[in-house]
């Protein structure tokens, strides 16, 4: 863990005056107390590995076997991995403890008991006084007051994680649960994170949600993964059942047997036998030499060893070991597994329903998980003298006005102040509409399904709607080609290409593309032959709009169409910005997506946007694939150099000033990020001029994060009892002394709203926090897909539209439905850059 010096980030300068100030609860929780102790760190070594919920078992069997003697009565507490605290020092530099799993063997069995080795070394001791006078901001951050977070971080965790099911910093419990589609569960949880903010200490305590596996026999489990009714429909040979699916589903799912009594032992499930039990054979070694060893069938060893007789002898079984196997009816699935994969859209869909709570309700939820932390009467947080408020603490706030937003002259109210953070574009002309002189229509299903005639009332409400919103489209009859949505997508769309070309004898601008259902695989495949191989722009629509066209719908789907074509929707009004007017400006975006959790072949993808113009509407886009899971944007410079250029080209001006937006970097990132990223954006500048060294600053943008406001007047809220947006949070929760702040911009539709959160780790601009706080909220009334605010600034939010649209640019992917890929993974040279055609305009809108 290196020392981060209090130079390293932005020193936070006075904090923002502008907009009426109101007060907020927040849900945060004074640390009253914090412990008066030396904190004793200690390193631990478990041998052999383990994962950490075995880790922990082992703990609990270390302090019952050894805590009364040789810890002298001591009550550490344990991450789960490597770092345990005590509020007393152990007495020992470093020990190694043979511990025990006991209830993990089988009665009466001749399995050794497997014995591990606890090793725990002292390597610190830590006074909390450093951590003390780093929240009164005078002394740097150190490594000392880093783990002294961190024990506090692992003590109010560490009780929970003793009694139920863990995920990071939450815990979760089956209380409440509901299912999802298919095999899963969700689960509700708690987070509770200990966070430094000026002068005290808080605990963030937020709702959480997961999902687990549904527990319980796994023959319950197999019957819902393949969408059968009951047990009896297994027996069934046609059509054959689908146990590849089943195998990808329970891979690696820990199950305990039902047929030998008291056995506490799990078995880790490997894959599923190629054979039934009535088929699978193998033999039995007989404890004498000169016995031959027996060939008999799971099924027959199961009958003559445990007296039980198979139901379903002729399913697979599992393979939980290198030779042992288990018929499918003997096993039950161990409760608390965690579902690590991709959910599909369903169950998507369902786990919103579940954690899409009005603030009150999330309010109420917050309080029931203080009531079951009970830090009170936590014994472990008594050993240390820590104590924690049971109220959420009241935050000084401020709702910023918000800015005029202009669109053409000729519009009905062309200059406005919107309202709650929404307008409608009733009346309004796009403030540069763009020109539609050659397009063509696909339409993927076939006549029967979407006759023509309908299509063609589509078409005609389209074509007013853009003409009524100020763009012109003078070709108001595109070819029109009906295609199968199975067959050769890039054939059927470079046939429309060039029908559309042919018509009006130009290069075709759209190719408005009509898909039966919302399906990854035909929209990813449209986007990678658009984008990569055609170099012309798409508009996908769902046929269904197509049966009763909205003035509504077809006013967004104009708004997407203008900016990709290179119209402008909206800006705001002249002396709005001044940051970005008064000297040539550059707004940069910046995202590096990565491939799932467990894939290991893809690569993840960085993306980077920049404005082109003084009013923050128009933007360019650059991507690179870089190996997975590497954070940092590793051809940043060149990235930033292409941009640049194309900056230089539209305005004809290098920009004398850069406020560079970055996505997805967590706190433990931001010294890398810092070193890596402002170097690299120094270095392109330097490439286009020695000389040319314009003013940094470097933000980053958080979402992830469990921040959350609750309006405390009538006044102060929304009609879903959201706060209003605009509301800006610079006191109380933030960082003692750094430039940090809470920003949220929109207006909730479901739920709680969830602000951003700004870290300013790089500021050559010396923005006061009214400056930078002000101008992103302005900005955040620019995006130009829709007419409401967004929850983050354009720029990020653009890069990470360009990050996710480049995951469907690779030629050897398999999509499926729930938008993750199947096999012949896309490695990173298979993925293909966007056609230079598009490459100025919005082509990822």
């Amino acid at each position: 863990m290196s020392g981060l010096q209090l130079t390293d980030f932005v020193k936070r300068p006075a904090t923002g005056k502008l907009g009426r100030p109101i007060t907020v609860r927040a849900n945060f929780f004074e640390v009253t107390k914090l412990p008066n102790v030396t904190v004793y760190h200690y390193d631990v070594t478990v041998t052999p590995e383990v994962p950490p919920p075995v880790n922990r078992k082992l703990y609990d069997q270390f302090i019952n076997t050894y805590g009364n003697t040789d810890l002298g009565g001591a009550r550490p507490v344990y991450d789960g991995r490597k770092s345990l605290f005590s509020p007393k020092d152990l007495n020992f530099d470093s020990r190694t403890f043979d511990v025990t799993l006991a209830g993990d063997v089988i009665p009466n069995s001749k399995r050794q008991i497997p014995v591990f080795k606890f090793k725990v070394k002292k390597v610190a001791t830590i006074n909390l006084e450093e951590l003390h006078r780093f929240l009164q901001s005078k002394s740097a951050m150190t490594n000392n007051i880093l783990t002294g977070i961190m024990a506090l971080d692992v003590l109010i965790r560490h009780k929970p994680s003793l009694l139920y099911a863990t995920v990071g910093r939450s815990f979760f419990t089956p209380d409440g649960k509901q299912p999802l589609a298919g095999i899963l569960d969700v689960w509700r949880g708690f987070y509770q994170s200990a966070r430094p903010t000026a002068g005290k200490m808080m605990i963030n305590l937020d709702v959480s949600a997961t999902a687990f596996f549904q527990s319980g026999s796994l023959i319950e489990i197999v019957i819902k993964a393949l969408n059968l009714r009951s047990p009896s429909d297994l027996n069934r040979t046609s059509p054959p059942l689908n146990w590849a699916k089943v195998e990808k589903l329970i891979k690696g799912l820990r199950v305990t047997v039902n047929h030998r009594e008291r056995s506490k032992r799990s078995f880790k499930i490997f894959k599923l036998t190629q054979t039934s039990a009535r088929q699978t054979k193998f033999t039995i070694d007989s404890e004498d030499p000169n016995v031959k060893p027996i060939e008999t069938t799971i099924e027959k060893y199961f009958q003559q060893t445990y007296d039980k007789r198979l139901q379903y002898p002729n399913l697979p079984c599992v393979l939980v070991g290198k030779t042992s196997m288990l018929p499918l009816e003997v096993c039950s699935v161990v409760e608390g597994q965690r579902y690590m994969k991709k959910l599909d859209e369903k169950q998507t869909a369902d786990m919103i329903k579940f954690t899409c709570q009005p603030p009150h309700v999330r309010a109420n939820i917050i309080k029931d998980g203080l009531r079951i932390l009970n830090y009170n009467n936590n014994e472990f947080l008594q050993d240390f003298g820590m104590k924690i408020s049971s109220e959420m603490v009241t935050v000084r706030a401020r709702t910023l006005p918000a800015p005029t937003i202009s669109y053409h002259p000729t519009s009905q109210e062309a200059n406005f102040v919107p309202r709650d953070g929404a307008w409608n574009l009733r009346g309004k002309k796009v403030a540069r509409g763009t020109t539609l002189g050659s397009w063509g229509v696909i339409v993927f299903g076939s006549e029967r399904d979407i006759p023509q005639p309908q299509l063609n009332a589509f078409i005609r409400e389209l074509i007013t709607t853009c003409t009524d919103t100020g763009m012109t489209i003078p070709n108001k009859s595109p070819p029109i080609l009906y295609a199968n949505p199975h067959g050769n997508i890039e054939g059927s769309l470079r046939q429309v290409w060039q029908r559309a070309g042919n018509l009006v004898k130009s290069q075709p601008q759209l190719i408005l593309c009509v898909l039966p259902t919302t399906g990854v695989p035909l929209y990813a495949e449209i986007k990678r032959v658009t984008d990569t191989v055609l170099g012309v722009s798409s508009q996908c629509i769902q046929s269904k709009h197509t049966r009763d066209p909205k003035k509504q719908y077809c006013a967004n789907v104009c708004l997407k169409i203008n900016v990709k074509l290179g119209g402008m929707n909206s800006h705001l009004a002249p002396n709005m910005l001044p940051f970005l007017t008064s000297k040539p400006t550059i707004l940069f975006g910046a995202d590096v997506s990565h491939p799932p959790p467990g894939d290991s072949v893809r690569p993840s993808i960085a993306s980077l946007v920049a404005s082109m113009d003084a009013n923050a509407s128009r933007y360019a886009a650059s991507v690179r694939v870089q190996n997975a899971r590497t954070e940092n944007m590793v051809d940043l410079s060149d990235m930033a150099v292409e941009l640049l250029k194309t900056f230089f080209q539209t305005c004809g001006r290098k920009p004398d000033r850069i406020l560079f937006y970055r996505d997805g970097v967590s706190e433990g990132q931001f010294a890398e990020v810092l070193n890596t990223e402002v170097k690299a954006i120094k270095t392109a500048c330097t490439r286009l001029e020695a000389t040319y060294n314009p003013k940094i600053t470097f933000v980053v943008v958080q979402k992830r994060h469990h921040a959350r406001f609750f309006p405390m007047k009538r006044e102060d809220g929304d009609r879903g009892g959201n706060c209003k947006p605009g509301l800006v949070v610079d006191t109380d929760i933030v960082h003692p002394f750094e430039f940090d702040f809470y920003l949220q911009s929109h207006a909730g539709l479901l739920g709680t709203s969830r602000p951003a959160h700004y870290c300013v780790l790089h500021d050559d601009n010396k923005f006061t926090s009214d400056e930078l706080q002000d101008f992103t909220y302005k900005i955040c009334h620019l995006y130009a897909r829709c007419t409401r605010t967004v929850s983050m600034v354009p720029p990020a939010y653009y890069a990470h539209l360009v990050a996710a649209r480049a995951r469907f640019h690779s030629r050897s992917e398999q999509w499926s439905d729930n938008a993750s890929s199947e096999s012949n993974a896309g490695d990173a040279s298979s993925y293909l850059p966007v056609k230079p055609e598009l490459q100025k305009v919005m082509w990822f809108m």
